[in-house]
């Protein structure tokens, strides 16, 4: 054995990955299409993802901060630097990819789940999905992105002339579906065909805790970049982070603050992308899965981290929540969000001949409020800033 393959980390089971096959399950889809001769079902899912509007719409869409200042009178942290939802994807696209590939699973299915994990959210980051949520709530509906993922690959995208929608595979369908909740059947009966009763693949799994991984990471450069956080607040406040940051000290005493912060930064992304590959290793071992079945059906999601490294991410991400996306200045970024996308809901199910013909439409199949709510979500912070200029703040 060579030095190289000593080195290696280990490989799950072979069959405890998704098969990329064209003839197997989870590489079909809900229209026929013949083989491509050189790529396989979740290269063309994830070229499709990745050439399809919704998915360039991310750039214009908030992660944490906005680049827009709804009030020049007052200070709103704006740079070209902080991340927005199309960036922070690209992210969590290579971390997912990272731990498919050397886990032993499929990276492609890896890969095409994290590049679509985030297409269906609003404009306006969570505080936009809080407000559409609730808009909907009167009319007894509900907002989910995943859900509304779904509906943008299998009807809302327009790109090929003998279907609407991507025509994805089931694999990247049921992701899109379960990588980071499990739906029952009685509730929602409309997903039967995505194994409402088994735990989705690992690929799928993993998308969620590659989320949690990039953004915890980002948010903490994007909040001391933004002033809202500070070196010393942080390094208080978060052990896990302090830890790290000190090692850095010690090994580059002359370093800039701004190299240390991302030094110790890249070494808290190393240490949870580590603890997941290990973690999950250890998981499937004891459960003695060998087939994708097995994963399946096992008691519980296989894809965590250890209890020790869990508990310091969750008061890492504990720590965001009070002091920076809670914090007083991006408060007033939120209530902004709740009044554009609330006021511009009301005005349009109020009149809805100023909604596009092809969502006049569309009425009559998924009702108005629905309807309304869909048109909503793909809009970009900018444009739905403009379209509530427009329409009600005259």
């Amino acid at each position: 054995m060579t030095e190289t393959e000593q080195k290696s980390p280990p490989k799950l089971p072979p069959g405890t990955a998704v098969p990329g096959a064209a003839e197997a399950l989870l590489t079909e889809r809900v229209y026929a299409e013949p083989p491509h001769p050189y790529r396989t079902p979740f290269a063309r899912d994830a070229a499709r993802i990745l050439h399809s509007r919704a998915f360039r719409r991310l750039a214009g869409k908030t992660q944490v901060f906005t680049q827009l200042n709804s009030d020049p009178s007052k200070y709103e942290p704006q740079s070209d630097h902080f991340r927005s939802r199309l960036t922070h994807t690209l992210e969590v696209t290579q971390i997912a990819r990272t731990l498919a590939g050397t886990l032993g699973l499929n990276a492609e299915l890896a890969e095409a789940l994290a590049l679509v994990h985030d297409i269906g959210h609003p404009p306006f980051g969570h505080a936009g999905e809080k407000a559409l949520d609730q808009a909907l709530q009167a009319h007894g509906l509900r907002f989910d992105h995943n859900l509304h993922a779904l509906r943008i690959v299998s009807w809302f995208e327009e790109r090929y002339a003998g279907f609407r929608g991507l025509n994805l595979t089931l694999a990247v369908r049921e992701g899109i579906v379960k990588h980071s909740r499990d739906y029952s059947a009685a509730d929602h009966p409309e997903l039967a065909e995505y194994f409402l009763g088994q735990f989705p693949p690992l690929e799928a799994q993993l998308i969620d805790l590659a989320d949690e991984i990039a953004y915890l990471t980002a948010d903490f450069d994007d909040g001391i970049d933004s002033g809202i956080l500070t070196l010393e607040q942080v390094r208080a406040g978060v052990p896990l982070f302090r830890r790290f940051h000190d090692a850095v000290l010690q090994q580059f005493p002359a370093a800039a603050p701004k190299l240390t912060v991302n030094e110790a930064l890249k070494r808290i992304l190393n240490l949870l992308v580590t603890d997941l590959m290990n973690e999950v290793r250890v998981r499937v071992a004891a459960l003695g899965a060998t087939s994708l079945e097995e994963i399946r059906s096992a008691p519980a999601r296989l894809a965590v981290f250890t209890p020790q490294v869990e508990a310091d991410r969750a008061q890492a991400k504990q720590f965001l929540y009070d002091h920076l996306y809670n914090s007083p200045g991006m408060e007033e970024g939120h209530e902004h969000a709740r009044e554009v996308v609330q006021g511009l809901f009301s005005a349009l199910v109020a009149d809805p001949n100023q909604l596009p013909p092809d969502h006049q439409a569309q009425i009559a199949t998924q009702g108005l409020a629905r309807t309304v709510a869909d048109y909503l979500a793909g809009m970009t912070d900018s444009y739905i800033e403009q379209a509530w200029m427009q329409c009600c703040r005259r």
